[in-house]
């Protein structure tokens, strides 16, 4: 099966598509902001360039998208039909970049929380966005791991 556009409309559609800043991570950023939550942004310093780190907490959270990441049993993670080859290797290759940077930090004494794209979809979005803040503010954070909810 042929690709429907043009090799340079493909490829002026994939160079539009963040690495950051995106709708979910904006929504995730709105909603702890504005509780009162203040935070840094893209820490290059850190393994992984994490999305956002609350430096007093020792806690990053990265906000995933389910392709770009390979969420595992998640409807949105769908296997491209062309070029399948090609895109399961850079995916792969995600997945591992992920749990190197993510061991590296919490070896480091990181603790590190990800957020899934599809957690942020309007059915689950102020649930999950609950279970966060409430995972960043418990007394005790330890013992209230941020647990990712799956569709």
């Amino acid at each position: 099966m042929s690709d429907v556009h043009s090799t340079a409309t493909r490829s002026f559609n994939m160079s539009r598509i963040r690495g950051r800043d995106t709708k979910p991570e904006l929504l995730v950023r709105q909603y702890l902001h504005g509780r009162g939550l203040r935070y840094r942004l893209h820490a290059k310093h850190l393994p992984g360039k994490p999305d956002i780190v609350f430096p007093g907490l020792r806690t990053i959270i990265f906000v995933h998208g389910c392709f770009w990441h390979r969420h595992e049993g998640c409807r949105y993670f769908v296997v491209p039909k062309t070029r399948t080859e090609f895109w399961l290797t850079k995916i792969g290759r995600n997945v591992a970049n992920d749990e190197r940077q993510q061991n590296e930090l919490r070896s480091a004494g990181w603790r590190v929380l990800t957020v899934w794209e599809c957690e942020l979809k309007p059915a689950l979005r102020e649930r999950t966005l609950e279970r966060l803040y409430y995972s960043l503010t418990a007394p005790e954070p330890d013992e209230l791991d941020y647990n990712p909810v799956v569709p």
